[in-house]
């Protein structure tokens, strides 16, 4: 089935007299026969639903569309794209462990990882995003449980070596973790290039119009937890009735922990009515990801040609450094947002960005409308120096993630920006 028809099919196929939209859900609870009938269920919760802090019709097959356009086996749905990122590692990490990360990841991630999951006892290494199979075998330590990049970091726009990271993670029993936010499984599929786990905040494309926050992780269903790194995986679960993930649940053991352990206690499942709304940006996702490339592009040679940027980071460029890592993992575009550092450092920055009439100045991304961020100013804002550095991010630097308007109406507000900067 290809992609465009997963977007549109996969998780809902309406039946003789049913709506042809798919429907919300919207309920707490499920009822059962008997109470044997109820005791079935949590000896085995793939029989049936729990509870909506588990699990839901509606966002049930939303959660089988996004596993099919990845590939994956299985996918959960949570409450936002931090969740998605905190619980895809506490699922396999505990106190006393290490991880993986690339430098380049997004700033609220690099707080979640560097700050918060220090305070529980799990450390993040960070590598360079471009560092050479040496030097990420040099990060590994005897308790490191895994490895995690993005294919697009934020705001730094650079492509992730996805098979070399999977490469050296695999070569050291860990999986691989890629937050494919901004490439979406339109422009790249990372399991297909050795990833084990992948995430999303489907709050960006997979919504596309700013009305749902909302992330996820799917399970690619290839990785051998039983190569004796993962006793989480392989030995019973004492809160769940002795369950033993790989040997129960062999078909997705990931997903299946995840949901029975960490999300029954933590509970950051999404609403029905929010699921609901992203399927409709679903089914709009390959189309939309076709535009948004295609105007980011336009946008980007403008943008380099203008005389106005320090530096203008977009793959998709011809002499971009990350040209040919783009052309291999992501042929069809590097989404709609571009990154740039005007000349004039941080006053400039502001001057532009104030400026604009188009384009809204909001802490958002990857929208059907055009927006900007001044990173070092919000998203980044707690990160030290020498992190922000690692990501990529000076005063000048501008995130500009360019919507479905017509580009010469973009470029337009684009000049006057830089008019506004020239006169002041």
């Amino acid at each position: 089935m290809k992609i465009e028809t997963q977007c549109l099919h996969e998780g809902y196929t309406p039946k003789n007299g049913e709506p042809r939209v798919m429907p919300i859900v919207q309920s707490t609870t499920y009822v059962y026969d008997s109470t044997d009938d109820v005791a079935a269920v949590f000896d085995d919760p793939t029989k049936s639903l729990i509870y909506s802090r588990f699990e839901n019709p509606t966002t049930d097959c939303v959660e089988k569309k996004i596993a099919a356009l990845e590939g994956g086996v299985a996918a959960m749905c949570t409450s936002s794209g931090q969740a998605a990122s905190l619980v895809s590692i506490l699922n396999i990490c505990e106190a006393g462990d290490s991880f993986i990360a690339s430098g380049s990841i997004y700033g609220g991630t690099v707080n979640l990882f560097a700050v918060t999951l220090k305070k529980l006892g799990i450390e993040c290494i960070f590598v360079d995003n471009n560092a050479t199979e040496e030097e990420l075998c040099a990060a590994f330590k005897e308790n490191t449980k895994c490895v995690f990049g993005e294919t697009l970091a934020n705001p730094a726009i650079t492509v992730l070596d996805i098979e070399k990271w999977a490469k050296v993670a695999h070569e050291h029993g860990v999986p691989l973790i890629v937050d494919n936010t901004f490439a979406t499984p339109i422009l790249c599929r990372p399991i297909e290039w050795g990833a084990d786990i992948v995430i999303h905040s489907t709050s960006k494309y997979m919504d596309g119009h700013a009305v749902q926050v909302g992330g996820v992780i799917v399970d690619s269903g290839k990785f051998d937890w039983t190569n004796g790194k993962f006793p989480c995986m392989t030995e019973p679960d004492e809160s769940y009735h002795g369950t033993v993930y790989t040997r129960d649940y062999a078909f997705a053991p990931y997903i299946v922990k995840a949901r029975m352990q960490l999300m029954r206690d933590f509970g950051c499942y999404p609403a029905a009515n929010s699921s609901f709304l992203l399927n409709l940006g679903l089914e709009t996702l390959a189309v939309r990801m076709q535009r948004y490339c295609e105007n980011a592009l336009v946008v980007a040679k403008f943008i380099e040609d203008s005389g106005m940027a320090e530096f203008v980071t977009y793959p998709a460029l011809e002499g971009s450094a990350q040209y040919d890592l783009a052309k291999k993992y992501l042929p069809l575009g590097t989404s709609g947002v571009i990154s740039f550092s005007i000349k004039g450092g941080r006053p400039a920055a502001v001057k532009f960005m104030d400026s604009l009439k188009l384009a809204s100045n909001e802490v958002h991304v990857a929208d059907i409308r055009t927006c900007v961020l001044h990173p070092a100013s919000a998203t980044h804002r707690q990160l030290t120096d020498e992190q922000l550095v690692a990501a990529g991010i000076d005063g000048g630097l501008i995130r500009f993630s360019v919507g479905l308007e017509n580009v010469e109406d973009i470029l337009e507000d684009i000049k006057r920006g830089f008019d506004a900067v020239k006169n002041a």
